[in-house]
């Protein structure tokens, strides 16, 4: 909004050429909703805590969890979503169409992820949401804003590989392929939603476990928003061109501060947790940035953890439906660490600094093509 406010005046009025610059606006996102989280959490976690707003503990859970999390206040993610919302209202161009469909399947995912929260704290069950209706809400809210952007000519079928120049057009996969070809990749991109949003929510069992992979990976994918969305980089880098991409830098920034404003409060010992409704909103608004930026495939190495994570679920469901034996203490894999006794503090930030490093991974793939 600032953009489109004061940009107009800046013939008159140098200082207000500076809202031109994606790096000016980026900054003041990052503030913005780090500043409005800090000063609204400390309220909302009360006012959670009033009503008896408290996560539902997994009775087969490790028991310090029991112990120690009981009582705990969740849905942080309601005030999350909206210092991401106000801040990238405020400081993206409001005209791009890609800050429009990563708000859409942000809030989409989040309301999703609130209602399964809902259930949870008013039923005091750990049950929820049935998951078809979230598989069916992910879809929902995936198909609409992506098949808009396919059916309009806004976004290409282009599936860009890391370490190759050119990307795999699903729109031309053969001479004389049906331009209805490439509806597959619409079909690609629903599963890189749903499976990206439950990733980060099996992700999110210790206190700022999630957040801090999801801060890297949303300032990782700032950067490839940059290099997508300006013609010099994406050029000289070979990457795929999205016009309009390095607006979704500012969004993502937003993301960065809003999640240190929570973390504020999610740090071990956790005030509040950010449950459903910021786990999946958080984990699809990264799918719809790695789809949008024509990085999907980077998501696996720059989600690493959400990957891993995911793998430690399916494996120990697997082994155990066909041979009877876990292969982990417990799922996911960050209790099967507190079961080996490591303390939660130490898996937490061993888990960032595994994220940092891939993320540093992931950037340098971009020159090597």
């Amino acid at each position: 909004m600032f953009y489109h406010l004061f940009v107009p005046l800046a013939d008159d009025h140098i200082f207000f050429n500076v809202f031109r610059y994606t790096t000016f606006r980026t900054a003041w996102a990052l503030m913005t909703a780090l500043g409005f989280c800090y000063l609204v959490f400390p309220s909302f976690i009360q006012w959670m805590n009033n009503r008896k707003m408290e996560q539902i503990i997994r009775t087969d859970g490790p028991q310090e969890h029991i112990e120690n999390k009981l009582g705990t206040p969740t849905m942080g993610g309601v005030p999350m979503l909206a210092g991401i919302t106000l801040s990238a209202l405020l400081w993206c161009r409001l005209d791009q169409w890609s800050v429009w469909v990563c708000l859409i399947v942000l809030l989409g995912y989040g309301l999703i992820g609130f209602v399964d929260d809902w259930k949870k704290v008013m039923e005091k069950s750990t049950d929820g949401l049935a998951g078809r209706w979230k598989i069916v809400g992910q879809l929902i809210f995936g198909v609409l804003p992506f098949a808009w952007a396919y059916q309009t000519g806004r976004m290409n079928a282009v599936f860009q590989l890391p370490f190759f120049k050119a990307g795999v057009d699903f729109g031309n996969l053969w001479e004389g392929a049906p331009p209805s070809l490439g509806w597959l990749y619409l079909a690609l991109v629903l599963f890189i939603l749903v499976g990206a949003s439950n990733a980060v929510n099996l992700t999110d069992g210790l206190d700022g476990l999630a957040i801090g992979p999801v801060m890297t990976s949303a300032g990782t994918y700032g950067i490839l928003a940059y290099v997508a969305g300006n013609t010099n980089f994406s050029t000289y880098l070979a990457v795929e061109y999205v016009a309009g991409a390095s607006e979704l830098t500012v969004l993502c920034m937003a993301v960065v501060g809003a999640g240190l404003g929570f973390l504020w409060y999610n740090s071990y010992p956790a005030q509040i947790f950010m449950g459903d409704v910021g786990s999946l909103a958080l984990g699809g608004l990264l799918a719809a940035l790695a789809v949008v930026t024509k990085h999907e495939v980077l998501l696996a190495l720059v989600g690493g953890i959400f990957v891993l994570e995911t793998v430690s679920v399916i494996v120990q469901v697997v082994s155990f439906k066909t041979t009877g034996k876990r292969v982990f203490a417990m799922a996911p894999i960050h209790h099967h660490y507190e079961k080996r006794g490591w303390s939660e503090p130490k898996i937490i930030v061993r888990f960032w600094i595994i994220s940092i490093l891939l993320a540093l991974v992931a950037l340098t793939t971009l020159k090597l093509r």
